[in-house]
């Protein structure tokens, strides 16, 4: 019988395709197939060049994941900064995934390509010492107004509590939105003493009853917690959280600025870290 083409993938290994089968599905095949191949290759012989080849074909998940970190971070952060860092997460993570966990690489690999990038951020330290202690004070006059009011305060509210005008508040928030590189699934764990969530992804083709009824309480606890939001800050977290809109897109959508957004989004992240944490707390 006559060998089909030759295809070669992403990662340059090429593979022989089936003469009777159709283009498309011949070519997914053969990709899927070569892609398999060079994960053999780099289990049986782990060099320089099998690794490469590896990055090589994995790379657009850095750049997909450096895209939705630098969504909201200050200008002056460059994006191909945070795929420099978010390389170096996908060489680690290619250097430790471990096949027999039954996870798929994609999915372990964007955690810990994020988890680079974050930690480059981290430890660059863009963010005043004045306004990390800012911030801090303003969570803290969050909890005890939530506390003594039994409802998320609103600004003007927040603002006397802090001896501060109506304006220096939206001012601060602008400032606070440069702390605030988190993801929403981050904020389940807030005032919990519980690791990465790298560290706790579950086996695919396991069910564990316990992990069911935490991620159920998890999320019965943020859904509460975003109930508890103004109507324009439960819109904020729903477009961007839920249906991945830029803050310049949920601009056009509300009809205001894009700092305004940012003003807002910050507003939400943290009146939900404060409502979470009274949760646990209770």
């Amino acid at each position: 019988m006559t060998a089909g083409p030759h295809v070669t993938d992403a990662a340059g290994v090429t593979t022989h395709g089936e003469a009777a089968a159709p283009a498309e599905t011949r070519a997914g095949y053969d990709v899927d197939a070569g892609i398999a191949a060079l994960w053999q290759q780099f289990a049986d012989s782990p060099d320089q060049a099998s690794r490469d080849r590896l990055v090589l074909h994995y790379a657009p998940l850095v750049k997909y994941v450096a895209g939705r970190v630098g969504t909201g971070l200050p200008t002056h952060i460059d994006v191909g900064d945070l795929v420099q860092s978010g390389i170096f997460g996908l060489v680690d993570a290619i250097e430790k995934f471990d096949p027999e966990r039954g996870l798929r690489f994609e999915t372990y690999a964007m955690q810990r390509i994020r988890g680079a990038i974050l930690d480059d951020l981290r430890s660059q330290d863009w963010v005043p010492r004045a306004v990390r202690s800012k911030a801090k004070e303003a969570e803290r006059a969050m909890e005890r107004l939530g506390a003594r009011l039994h409802r998320t305060p609103t600004d003007a509210e927040l603002a006397a509590e802090l001896g501060i005008g109506l304006d220096d508040l939206r001012d601060f928030y602008g400032q606070l939105q440069l702390t605030s590189v988190v993801a929403l699934e981050d904020l389940v764990a807030a005032g919990k003493d519980s690791g990465s969530l790298v560290d706790t992804l579950p086996d695919d083709d396991a069910v564990d009853p316990v992990a069911v009824l935490v991620d159920q309480d998890n999320r019965r606890q943020l859904a509460q917690a975003i109930a508890q939001l103004s109507e324009r800050d439960k819109i904020v977290v729903s477009l961007y959280y839920f249906e991945s809109l830029t803050l310049a897109e949920i601009g056009k959508v509300l009809g205001v600025t894009e700092s305004r957004v940012s003003q807002l989004h910050t507003r939400a992240v943290m009146r939900l870290r404060a409502k979470l944490v009274e949760q646990t707390g209770s």
